[in-house]
């Protein structure tokens, strides 16, 4: 034996040529399975591109280009550059997108799902540049390629190599960096074949799972706005960035594929597993924003009529469609089509419009060019006890939807800055549509001492009978300004529109309807602008335009503007420019300055004015309102161009303009005279608040207390809300805006009486009995009350379905008959009591659903245990909704018998009794909690279960008690006593936020009490006025 080797180990022959062998074998196997891998590559590349879009014949030249690698890279290392801004360059604009989606979805499949695609788009090069950025998130991509410059004739172009495919995930984009640069003036296609996952989310591209004539189903469908285009397919997905699109589904041969256009031909295809799948392919879509194409791919069926050459189809449910659901949601689209037609003078430009009522649905409805998608509730009228009122809500969200087909899909706002001219004027015209279908669907009583007397909209008074009377309607003629026969129902804008924005429009949430474009990044800020300033503000700002413009104006200007701008996106300023044009071009109306300086003055600021006028000198004075005026106001320093109708001694005067912060206005000056009175902003036209001097708020409350009808309906309703909102924020006293409530017998509109209500007795109110003010008010309020409690007593004893078509009385009854029972109106009282009992006597008896959580409530309170005892039964019926539910936990806490609390608490520590989930337990305590019997109990039963409640809750049951508690602190003892036990219960830091939110409440609570001293020394004074 030799001597041993250093390093290294010894081999034998033997073994050496086994090992040879067995390498041998090894390096067969791997060629083998590389000509294996190779083929099955070769075979899946060639379904991807048997599925991809027609791509252009490749040239001869382009052999052996070289494209991306299969997934893109990460970009989180990347040096700065164009991916880093929130807007796409320019320097590539699409013209036209080749799109196949193909949702991975049979029926029965357990999932998860996925959908697969490819997508070529033609792009017109505006720079050189050798970066091309488009819009993807979550997608996986593939195969991207570019190809051109392309030839005005047949022919492809060459291909361009891709030299990286990357993500730059912050900014969405997916970047493809080529081996040479794209030249301007040229066209080009870009290619990418994409993968995503299709969740039940309900944004992007998602799942919907349903039950249709007793059977599981699942549809596919679509919400792409704001940014979720992106989220289904590789696209420039920018507001401005328009082209056309030719789309192509792939789906399950027993579904039926909805797109935006007509379908013009169905194929068949095997996949690579030779199941069978329908290949539907749409017409050519007309030039469009990425965020309206739609797609849905469902099991429905759908009613149709044709209006004007449009096909119109209500889709939903198969048994929703067999019941006849659809027919009224069909009946009235093609007649508002048609309205709006005529309204703009411009046709609607398709052929085909699919409506469809989705099970599930993120939103309330979305406008997509030709597929509308909708909540099912929002689109199917679906017959129930729950609410009478269902026509008018259909009436409301299609009006909106279709009034978007121009505003919006027609002519688009150039980036989400200026969403306001989207979502603002489909709002307004929402309430347009609803008032043109109110002969067929009455929105308010008529024929009755409760009849509207509301100033006439002349012009779609005008429109309304001319479209009515005649087939075609041209663009609307000169009206006459005496002819005021024509009355239309105002109060639905008012009371849905402009009301509450008035109410959210304060200093600390206001915003601008319109910024700089700049300040507007990213998905989270865009889906911030989707709210109540964008809608309802917007449509006021609307509102008050055509008033001061006249409606023949602005409807001639509006129409101007949406032919000039059809198929392309604009900004305000283009809409100012177009309504100055028809401004210039007439002598009728005069403005103190440009259409621009005006209305910046109401889009570029946040808030509103509040007028003050002193009618001594005439004087009228601006200033931005603020929820809680304080000498230190001086946040902003904004001033707006104001526009001031306005009457005096009941006739109408000149429109008058405050352009600065103060002006005089001699004609405003009035006598001492009790009959020479003066009111501003008619008809609620002007987006303002008016604070009157004391003296004159008196007169017009003596004025209503001779004459209610003096004073128009909404304008008495903008004077009481106004005073009650201005004495709260600081700016008059108390007593002022209780004035003007004293002629409330008189008032025999349901529309004032829920905002007086709403006013004096605000739901906080309604939990705290207070011994003090409870017995003046209750006199106070019960002589005014009376008349017009039993005149709607009356109709819900014979038949409460004399209010079924009747929306507005419906929805404010509720409070006039919660509040007549809470004063102890023994009627009240008493009627809550027999349709309770009929329900217990017999459950087909339903209560109508609109009163019902106050009969409930008082069935129960005037109940014994016999009475909760049913509420707990219908509680976990089997039919009980969720909202039926709901009524019920509610109910069941207004019990005036103690045990039947304590017991009621204690069964909601119970899962086994509770049909819900740990939800429910905190409901039923806070609605314990919310009662002056139960306060105290909640309390005691929170504090023994601690420990279980903070199990299950952890910091949530407290942080809901605590906010109803606050309304119950009001000495330092109260404090000492919470204080106690958040000390023993709490961690530091919520201790700390626990005591200052305490301090507040008290503070907040000692001016509360204050307040209604003074309410109470006020009715005490005029108790028998």
């Amino acid at each position: 034996m030799g001597p041993k080797a250093a390093s290294g180990f010894y081999l034998g022959r033997k073994p050496a040529a086994l090992l040879a062998l067995l390498l041998a074998a090894l390096l067969l196997a791997l060629v083998v399975l590389a000509a294996l891998y190779g083929r099955s590559l070769r075979e899946v590349e060639a379904l991807r591109a048997a599925a991809a879009p027609p791509s252009p014949p490749a040239g001869p030249e382009e052999e052996g280009a070289g494209c991306c690698p299969p997934s893109p890279s990460p970009g989180s290392t990347r040096p700065p550059g164009v991916w880093d801004n929130s807007r796409l360059p320019r320097a590539l604009l699409p013209l036209h997108y080749e799109l196949r989606l193909w949702p991975r979805v049979s029926p029965g499949q357990p999932g998860p799902f996925v959908f697969s695609g490819q997508v070529n788009i033609t792009v017109r090069c505006a720079q050189d540049t050798a970066t091309v950025l488009l819009h993807s998130s979550e997608l996986e991509l593939w195969g991207a390629a570019v190809r051109g410059p392309l030839p005005e004739g047949p022919g492809g172009g060459s291909s361009i190599e891709v030299a990286e495919l990357w993500l730059a995930e912050r900014q969405e984009y997916a970047v493809l960096e080529l081996r040479r640069s794209l030249r301007a003036g040229e066209r080009y296609v870009l290619q990418l074949s994409f993968r995503g996952p299709l969740s039940e989310d309900l944004d992007g591209l998602f799942l919907i799972r349903y039950t249709d004539q007793g059977q599981s189903s699942m549809l596919i469908a679509s919400l792409l706005e704001p940014t979720y285009a992106r989220t289904v397919y590789p696209c420039f997905d920018e507001p401005a960035m328009k082209a056309t699109f030719n789309i192509i589904i792939v789906h399950h041969p027993s579904y039926v594929a909805l797109s935006n256009m007509p379908d013009i031909d169905k194929s068949e295809m095997k996949d690579e597993n030779g199941s069978l799948w329908t290949v539907t392919t749409f017409n050519t879509t007309l030039k469009m924003s990425t965020y309206i194409t739609a797609f849905v791919v469902c099991d429905f069926d759908y009613v149709t009529r044709t209006e004007r050459g449009n096909e119109i189809r209500i889709w939903g449910r198969k048994e929703a469609i067999k019941n006849g659901y659809a027919d009224y949601a069909l009946n009235i689209t093609g007649p508002l089509f048609s309205f709006l037609e005529d309204l703009f003078n411009i046709s609607y430009p398709l052929s085909k419009t699919d409506l469809i009522a989705l099970p599930d649905f993120g939103a309330g409805a979305m406008e997509n060019w030709g597929l509308m998608t909708f909540q099912e509730s929002s689109l199917l009228n679906i017959p129930s006890n729950q609410f009478g009122g269902k026509k008018a809500m259909i009436s409301l969200i299609v009006s909106h939807e279709l009034g978007h087909q121009w505003f919006g899909n027609l002519v688009t706002m150039n980036w989400w800055n200026d969403l306001w001219l989207n979502e603002g004027f489909a709002s307004y015209f929402e309430y347009i549509g609803a008032s043109y279908m109110e002969p067929r669907l009455p929105l308010v009583r008529s024929g009755s001492p409760y009849l509207l007397k509301l100033q006439s909209f002349r012009l779609l008074c005008y429109l309304v009978f001319q479209h009515r009377t005649q087939r075609t309607l041209n663009v609307p003629c000169q009206i006459s300004e005496a002819r005021t026969d024509c009355t239309q129902n105002n109060k639905i804008f008012y009371y849905h529109i402009l009301q509450p924005v008035l109410r959210e429009d304060k200093e600390i949430a206001a915003r601008s309807l319109s910024a700089g474009e700049e300040k507007i990044k990213g998905t989270f800020s865009l889906i911030g602008l989707f709210d109540i300033f964008t809608y309802s503000k917007g449509a006021s700002i609307i509102w008050m335009l055509s008033s001061f413009l006249t409606e023949r104006l602005f409807f001639k200007a509006v129409s101007s503007y949406l032919k000039a701008f059809s198929f392309s996106s604009v900004n305000q300023d283009d809409l100012w420019t177009h309504i100055q044009m028809v401004v210039d071009a007439q002598n009728e109306v005069q403005l103190p300055t440009s259409v621009k300086n005006i209305m910046d003055s109401w889009t570029c600021q946040n808030g509103f004015p509040v007028l003050t006028i002193n009618l001594s000198t005439g004087i009228i004075s601006q200033e931005q309102f603020y929820n809680k005026r304080t000498e230190n106001n001086t946040t902003y320093n904004n001033t707006w161009i104001v526009p001031i109708s306005w009457i005096r001694n009941g006739s109408a005067q000149p429109l008058v303009w405050l352009d600065k912060s103060s002006k005089m206005f001699p004609e405003m000056q009035i006598s001492d005279s009790e009959h020479d009175w003066i009111l501003l902003n008619m008809n609620m036209t002007g987006y303002y608040r008016v604070n009157y001097d004391p003296l004159h708020l008196k007169r017009l409350a003596q004025l209503l207390e001779k004459d209610p009808k003096a004073i128009p309906v909404v304008n008495r309703l903008h004077l009481i809300d106004d005073a009650f909102t201005l004495a709260q924020a600081g700016y008059i006293e108390i007593e002022s805006a209780f004035e003007l409530t004293k002629y409330l017998a008189k008032e025999d509109e349901m529309f004032v009486w829920y905002t007086v209500l709403s006013n004096l007795i605000p739901d906080n109110l309604e939990n705290i009995l207070n011994y003090e003010l409870y017995p003046f008010l209750k006199k106070y309020l019960l002589k005014r009350m009376l008349p017009i409690y039993h005149y709607y007593a009356s109709i819900i004893r014979q038949s409460f379905d004399a209010l079924s078509d009747y929306y507005f009385d419906q929805i404010y009854l509720e409070k006039l008959i919660n509040t007549a029972c809470w004063l102890g109106l023994q009627d009240c009282l008493n009627l809550s009591s027999e349709f309770y009992t009929k329900w217990m006597e017999n459950p087909d008896n339903e209560i109508p659903f609109t009163i019902k959580r106050t009969v409930c409530c008082y069935g129960v309170a005037m109940g014994s245990d016999k009475e909760w005892d049913f509420a707990w039964k219908m509680y976990n019926h089997n039919n009980s909704t969720e909202t039926d539910k709901d009524i019920m936990l509610f109910a069941m806490s207004c019990t005036r018998e103690s045990w039947l609390l304590y017991r009621y608490l204690q069964y909601s520590l119970n899962n086994s009794l509770l049909s819900s989930n740990n939800t429910s337990m905190s409901i039923v305590i806070s609605n314990v909690a919310a009662t002056e019997i139960g306060q105290r109990i909640a309390w005691g039963f929170v504090t023994e279960n601690w420990l279980l409640l903070n199990e299950r809750h952890r910091n949530g049951i407290l942080q809901k008690l605590l906010r109803i508690m606050e309304n119950f602190v009001n000495t330092d003892l109260q404090i000492q006593e919470l204080q106690l036990f958040y000390n023993t219960t709490l961690d530091e830091d919520l201790r700390i936020a626990t005591t200052e939110t305490l301090q507040f409440a008290k503070f907040a609570n000692k001016e509360r009490r204050k307040l209604i001293a003074r309410f109470t020394d006020w009715l005490q004074k005029n108790i028998d006025d």
